[in-house]
């Protein structure tokens, strides 16, 4: 070893913290802490006695969390939100306390201890751990499906709006937003493009709960429809431009190119298929895209693909990639055009 590297073993050490500080703010999520802190300081006991969990044990974890500011310890055991704890609340602009409760989850976290599983096969941990894929787990655990749908729901809810605002969405007219969930993208894209019309396209159950979550009514129910859709038999036609926000992603490249090949049977040759997906940043340039893809290998048995990968990916559906676009986040939009 160099005695004049400045790396440590304790770095090392400190990437392994995050496992314990995720699960921490998985507890403070679970419990809605920060909804309880909404209206001012309280003490651990109050804390503790409306939560009914054990105060001393509560403490330890809310100490924890204030070292990495969220929340902040104003006096001996009495805690108020700080900025960061903000995005812990309900139902607020930017929340992730959804994303948190998914992930410290069964569905997220178990299948994460036998990761070596993957590893070793190249196959989804999460279909052992269970006996069946995740997409039949949560058909069969309506809770689960529920807890999967709300995180998802404050995801796109954070990347929508970027995505919307990074390409002109308006100029095709019509668009579809295919496996589109429960519409929050495709609300955000007509919100931003008030000359565009869309269709949410997704299983049938999925849009029963996207009818009742009303992300499409008010006034974009005008300009919007739902169309049942399951992308390995059919994509509907009928509109100009499709949309896929994470969903290739979920595949290998068999399955994946089955879904494009449908995709392309739907586009028409003035429409453009956008795929919003994970940028993979090149060398050793850390990207949101390098850590979905571990998530994709234990959950799904899927990955993130380069800008390469995608391009001959979609050459193998018919397709032609005419271009990536960047977005605020950590995704791009890569528009392709039928070959």
């Amino acid at each position: 070893m160099n005695s004049s590297s400045t790396e440590t073993p304790m770095q090392l050490l400190s990437m392994s913290h995050g496992v314990i500080i995720q699960q921490a703010l998985y507890s403070a999520a679970e419990l809605g802490v920060a909804d309880l802190l909404e209206d001012g300081p309280q003490s651990c006991a109050e804390l503790a006695h409306d939560l009914e969990v054990n105060e001393p044990a509560l403490y330890r974890i809310l100490r924890l969390l204030a070292s990495q500011s969220v929340f902040e310890e104003t006096s001996p055991k009495t805690f108020v939100n700080t900025e960061l704890s903000q995005f812990l609340r309900s139902g607020v602009p930017g929340s992730v306390r959804c994303i948190l409760i998914f992930r410290g989850s069964e569905l997220f976290f178990r299948p994460f201890a036998e990761i070596l599983y993957s590893v070793r096969t190249g196959k989804s941990a999460r279909t052992e751990v269970f006996g069946m894929d995740g997409w039949e787990y949560l058909k069969q655990h309506p809770e689960q499906a529920r807890m999967f749908d709300d995180a998802m729901t404050d995801m796109s809810a954070i990347i929508g709006p970027m995505v919307a605002a990074a390409y002109d969405f308006g100029r095709w007219g019509s668009i579809m937003d295919v496996g589109g969930g429960n519409g929050i993208l495709l609300a955000s894209i007509l919100k931003a493009h008030p000359e565009a019309h869309g269709v949410l396209a997704d299983l049938p159950y999925v849009l029963e709960r996207a009818q009742q979550r009303g992300f499409l009514g008010g006034e974009l129910q005008a300009r919007s429809a739902m169309q049942p859709c399951d992308f390995f038999r059919e994509v509907p036609s009928g509109c100009r431009a499709y949309v896929m926000k994470n969903v290739i992603h979920d595949w290998d490249d068999e399955h994946a190119v089955e879904i494009l090949a449908n995709c392309r049977r739907a586009v028409p040759a003035d429409g453009a298929l956008l795929l919003v997906e994970w940028t993979l940043h090149e060398g050793n340039l850390y990207s949101a895209g390098k850590l979905f893809d571990v998530v994709m290998l234990v959950m799904t048995g899927g990955k993130e693909r380069t800008a390469e990968e995608y391009r001959q990916l979609l050459a193998r559906a018919g397709f032609r990639m005419n271009e990536v676009i960047a977005t605020s986040s950590d995704s791009s939009i890569i528009e392709a055009l039928p070959e």
